[in-house]
């Protein structure tokens, strides 16, 4: 998952997305949509032992890297 060619596809997705859903965000570079990206992993991995913070941390980064 953390293969530059899936990180790529991902940046890919998220530029075709970030057209409809962000008009009014920044849109993020790649360097930047790689670390909120391994962020976004990382927290969803961690499942049912997410505290609150962390729930509505993973919630943001969805939001902003338009995830479902």
């Amino acid at each position: 998952m953390n293969d530059p060619k899936s990180i790529h596809k991902r940046f890919l997705d998220y530029r075709d997305k970030h057209v409809y859903f962000g008009r009014d965000m920044k849109i993020f570079d790649l360097p930047t949509f790689t670390t909120f990206d391994a962020e976004y992993y990382e927290l969803r991995a961690r499942g049912e032992d997410r505290d609150d913070d962390q729930e509505a941390r993973l919630e943001e980064l969805a939001h902003l890297l338009h995830r479902d």
